[in-house]
Protein backbone atom coordinates (compact mmCIF):
# COMPACT_ATOMS: atom_id res chain seq x y z
CA UNK A 1 0.00 0.00 0.00
CA UNK A 2 1.63 3.61 -0.70
CA UNK A 3 1.98 6.13 2.06
CA UNK A 4 0.70 8.59 0.07
CA UNK A 5 0.65 9.83 -3.93
CA UNK A 6 3.02 12.49 -5.42
CA UNK A 7 2.34 14.32 -8.42
CA UNK A 8 5.67 15.39 -9.92
CA UNK A 9 6.13 18.38 -11.97
CA UNK A 10 9.54 18.18 -14.17
CA UNK A 11 10.85 17.80 -17.53
CA UNK A 12 14.20 16.96 -16.43
CA UNK A 13 14.37 13.47 -16.66
CA UNK A 14 17.55 13.48 -13.75
CA UNK A 15 15.37 15.17 -11.74
CA UNK A 16 12.29 12.90 -12.01
CA UNK A 17 14.83 9.88 -11.65
CA UNK A 18 16.21 10.89 -8.05
CA UNK A 19 12.76 11.88 -6.78
CA UNK A 20 11.19 8.97 -7.75
CA UNK A 21 13.81 6.68 -6.29
CA UNK A 22 14.00 8.47 -2.75
CA UNK A 23 9.79 8.48 -2.61
CA UNK A 24 9.62 4.86 -3.33
CA UNK A 25 11.90 4.19 -0.33
CA UNK A 26 8.82 5.68 2.13
CA UNK A 27 6.52 3.59 0.26
CA UNK A 28 5.29 7.14 -1.97
CA UNK A 29 4.12 6.62 -5.95
CA UNK A 30 5.08 9.00 -7.99
CA UNK A 31 3.13 10.10 -10.94
CA UNK A 32 5.18 12.19 -13.35
CA UNK A 33 4.02 14.36 -15.65
CA UNK A 34 6.87 16.42 -18.25
CA UNK A 35 4.08 19.11 -18.92
CA UNK A 36 2.02 21.39 -17.43
CA UNK A 37 -0.85 21.01 -18.73
CA UNK A 38 -1.67 17.08 -17.94
CA UNK A 39 -0.60 18.13 -14.15
CA UNK A 40 -3.00 20.53 -14.18
CA UNK A 41 -5.93 17.76 -15.85
CA UNK A 42 -5.05 14.98 -12.88
CA UNK A 43 -5.29 17.77 -10.31
CA UNK A 44 -8.76 18.44 -11.05
CA UNK A 45 -9.49 14.52 -11.55
CA UNK A 46 -7.44 13.03 -8.33
CA UNK A 47 -6.30 13.48 -4.96
CA UNK A 48 -2.42 13.83 -4.11
CA UNK A 49 -0.68 14.11 -0.75
CA UNK A 50 1.60 15.76 -2.01
CA UNK A 51 2.97 17.76 -5.40
CA UNK A 52 6.46 18.72 -6.45
CA UNK A 53 6.96 21.54 -9.26
CA UNK A 54 10.04 21.99 -10.67
CA UNK A 55 10.50 26.01 -11.11
CA UNK A 56 12.68 25.67 -14.41
CA UNK A 57 8.93 25.33 -15.92
CA UNK A 58 8.73 28.96 -15.53
CA UNK A 59 4.92 30.15 -15.78
CA UNK A 60 4.09 26.61 -16.52
CA UNK A 61 4.95 26.02 -12.87
CA UNK A 62 3.10 28.93 -11.87
CA UNK A 63 0.15 27.88 -13.53
CA UNK A 64 0.23 24.43 -11.66
CA UNK A 65 0.75 26.42 -7.94
CA UNK A 66 -2.08 28.45 -8.74
CA UNK A 67 -3.91 25.35 -9.36
CA UNK A 68 -2.88 23.30 -6.32
CA UNK A 69 -4.49 26.18 -4.44
CA UNK A 70 -7.55 25.98 -5.58
CA UNK A 71 -8.14 22.70 -5.96
CA UNK A 72 -10.79 20.99 -4.12
CA UNK A 73 -9.40 18.28 -3.27
CA UNK A 74 -5.92 19.03 -3.55
CA UNK A 75 -5.48 22.57 -1.63
CA UNK A 76 -4.22 20.71 1.72
CA UNK A 77 -1.44 18.70 -0.50
CA UNK A 78 2.08 19.35 0.92
CA UNK A 79 3.80 21.15 -1.45
CA UNK A 80 7.30 20.95 -2.56
CA UNK A 81 9.24 23.27 -5.13
CA UNK A 82 12.31 22.69 -6.72
CA UNK A 83 14.84 26.00 -7.65
CA UNK A 84 17.60 26.90 -9.28
CA UNK A 85 18.65 30.70 -6.90
CA UNK A 86 18.11 31.65 -3.86
CA UNK A 87 15.45 34.32 -5.66
CA UNK A 88 13.08 31.12 -6.55
CA UNK A 89 13.37 29.89 -3.13
CA UNK A 90 11.77 33.09 -1.66
CA UNK A 91 9.22 33.28 -4.47
CA UNK A 92 8.42 29.62 -3.90
CA UNK A 93 7.68 30.65 -0.35
CA UNK A 94 5.64 33.56 -1.24
CA UNK A 95 3.75 31.25 -3.78
CA UNK A 96 2.40 28.42 -0.68
CA UNK A 97 5.23 26.23 -1.02
CA UNK A 98 6.24 24.44 2.76
CA UNK A 99 9.35 22.59 1.25
CA UNK A 100 12.14 24.25 -1.47
CA UNK A 101 14.32 21.31 -2.67
CA UNK A 102 17.72 23.08 -4.40
CA UNK A 103 19.56 22.18 -7.06
CA UNK A 104 21.85 20.43 -7.16
CA UNK A 105 19.95 17.56 -6.25
CA UNK A 106 21.02 14.48 -4.23
CA UNK A 107 19.23 11.92 -2.98
CA UNK A 108 20.85 12.49 0.45
CA UNK A 109 19.24 15.88 0.51
CA UNK A 110 16.14 14.85 -1.02
CA UNK A 111 16.12 12.09 1.69
CA UNK A 112 16.30 15.05 4.41
CA UNK A 113 13.71 17.16 3.29
CA UNK A 114 11.02 13.88 2.76
CA UNK A 115 11.60 13.17 6.07
CA UNK A 116 11.40 16.46 7.42
CA UNK A 117 8.30 16.58 5.61
CA UNK A 118 6.40 13.04 6.32
CA UNK A 119 4.73 13.52 9.42
CA UNK A 120 2.57 16.31 7.57
CA UNK A 121 2.19 13.31 4.35
CA UNK A 122 1.38 10.88 6.69
CA UNK A 123 -1.37 13.44 8.52
CA UNK A 124 -2.61 14.11 4.71
CA UNK A 125 -2.95 10.27 3.56
CA UNK A 126 -4.77 10.00 7.16
CA UNK A 127 -7.13 12.56 5.82
CA UNK A 128 -8.64 10.88 2.68
CA UNK A 129 -7.90 7.54 4.11
CA UNK A 130 -10.75 4.48 3.53
CA UNK A 131 -10.93 1.83 5.85
CA UNK A 132 -12.15 -1.44 4.90
CA UNK A 133 -14.83 -2.01 7.86
CA UNK A 134 -17.38 -4.73 8.31
CA UNK A 135 -19.59 -3.71 11.79
CA UNK A 136 -23.31 -2.88 12.35
CA UNK A 137 -24.77 0.66 12.07
CA UNK A 138 -27.57 2.27 12.89
CA UNK A 139 -29.30 5.20 11.29
CA UNK A 140 -31.76 7.27 12.65
CA UNK A 141 -33.93 10.16 11.78
CA UNK A 142 -37.15 11.50 13.66
CA UNK A 143 -40.08 9.94 12.48
CA UNK A 144 -38.31 7.86 10.11
CA UNK A 145 -38.01 3.83 11.14
CA UNK A 146 -34.53 2.81 12.29
CA UNK A 147 -32.14 2.01 9.34
CA UNK A 148 -30.26 -1.41 10.16
CA UNK A 149 -26.65 -1.33 7.88
CA UNK A 150 -23.37 -2.61 7.72
CA UNK A 151 -20.44 -0.68 7.32
CA UNK A 152 -18.18 -0.66 4.00
CA UNK A 153 -15.77 1.73 4.89
CA UNK A 154 -15.10 4.48 7.34
CA UNK A 155 -12.84 8.31 7.12
CA UNK A 156 -12.19 11.21 9.24
CA UNK A 157 -15.24 12.51 7.17
CA UNK A 158 -17.72 10.32 6.88
CA UNK A 159 -18.62 6.24 6.80
CA UNK A 160 -20.24 3.97 3.40
CA UNK A 161 -23.22 1.56 4.67
CA UNK A 162 -24.64 -1.12 2.74
CA UNK A 163 -28.12 -1.44 3.58
CA UNK A 164 -31.55 -3.12 1.93
CA UNK A 165 -33.46 0.49 2.48
CA UNK A 166 -33.00 3.58 0.38
CA UNK A 167 -32.49 7.20 1.48
CA UNK A 168 -32.18 10.14 -0.28
CA UNK A 169 -28.98 12.54 -0.64
CA UNK A 170 -29.09 15.59 1.42
CA UNK A 171 -31.23 14.10 4.62
CA UNK A 172 -29.61 14.59 7.98
CA UNK A 173 -29.73 11.89 9.91
CA UNK A 174 -28.01 10.66 13.16
CA UNK A 175 -25.46 7.74 12.45
CA UNK A 176 -24.41 4.73 15.67
CA UNK A 177 -21.48 2.38 15.44
CA UNK A 178 -18.58 1.06 17.31
CA UNK A 179 -15.32 0.62 16.30
CA UNK A 180 -13.80 -2.62 16.29
CA UNK A 181 -11.75 -3.81 19.42
CA UNK A 182 -13.36 -0.29 21.05
CA UNK A 183 -15.77 0.48 23.21
CA UNK A 184 -17.01 3.92 22.85
CA UNK A 185 -20.40 4.13 21.56
CA UNK A 186 -20.31 6.76 18.07
CA UNK A 187 -23.21 8.74 17.66
CA UNK A 188 -22.52 11.58 15.03
CA UNK A 189 -25.14 13.61 13.24
CA UNK A 190 -24.18 13.39 9.23
CA UNK A 191 -25.95 14.47 5.91
CA UNK A 192 -26.66 11.36 3.51
CA UNK A 193 -23.96 12.65 0.52
CA UNK A 194 -24.86 10.08 -2.02
CA UNK A 195 -26.60 6.61 -2.65
CA UNK A 196 -26.65 3.84 -5.04
CA UNK A 197 -28.35 0.62 -5.08
CA UNK A 198 -27.67 -1.50 -2.17
CA UNK A 199 -25.59 1.27 -0.16
CA UNK A 200 -24.88 5.09 0.85
CA UNK A 201 -22.60 7.31 1.90
CA UNK A 202 -22.57 9.49 5.37
CA UNK A 203 -21.04 12.67 5.54
CA UNK A 204 -19.89 13.50 9.06
CA UNK A 205 -21.35 16.66 10.10
CA UNK A 206 -20.92 16.75 13.95
CA UNK A 207 -18.31 14.94 15.86
CA UNK A 208 -17.15 15.71 19.08
CA UNK A 209 -13.89 16.33 19.96
CA UNK A 210 -13.06 13.71 22.14
CA UNK A 211 -14.80 11.01 19.30
CA UNK A 212 -12.94 13.03 16.17
CA UNK A 213 -9.75 12.01 18.03
CA UNK A 214 -10.66 8.66 19.01
CA UNK A 215 -11.43 7.97 15.39
CA UNK A 216 -8.17 9.75 14.24
CA UNK A 217 -6.29 7.49 16.20
CA UNK A 218 -8.14 4.02 15.08
CA UNK A 219 -7.41 5.04 11.19
CA UNK A 220 -3.68 5.21 12.32
CA UNK A 221 -3.03 2.19 13.75
CA UNK A 222 -5.40 0.82 10.47
CA UNK A 223 -3.25 2.79 7.86
CA UNK A 224 -0.04 1.45 10.30
CA UNK A 225 -0.97 -2.06 9.75
CA UNK A 226 -1.58 -2.03 5.76
CA UNK A 227 2.32 -0.48 5.19
CA UNK A 228 5.68 -2.82 5.03
CA UNK A 229 7.40 -2.92 8.25
CA UNK A 230 10.36 -0.71 7.26
CA UNK A 231 8.09 2.38 6.32
CA UNK A 232 5.41 1.65 9.48
CA UNK A 233 8.98 2.31 11.50
CA UNK A 234 8.53 5.80 9.86
CA UNK A 235 5.05 6.38 10.62
CA UNK A 236 4.76 5.71 14.08
CA UNK A 237 8.06 8.30 14.28
CA UNK A 238 6.08 10.56 12.02
CA UNK A 239 2.58 10.80 13.28
CA UNK A 240 3.98 11.55 17.02
CA UNK A 241 5.36 14.92 15.33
Amino acid sequence: MSMGSVLVVSNDACTTKVLSASMQQLAMSPEVCVEASAALGLLSQRKFEAVMVDLQLGDQARAVLEKIRVSPSNRTAVIFTISDSDAETAAAFKSGSNFVLRRPLSPASIDRSLKVAYGLIVRERRRYFRCPVEIPTEVRRPGMQVVQGKALNISEGGIAIASSVSLKTGVQVRVEFILPERESQFAVESTICWCSEGCFGLQFTSLPPHLASELQEWLSRRLEESLPASVADKFRKSDKI
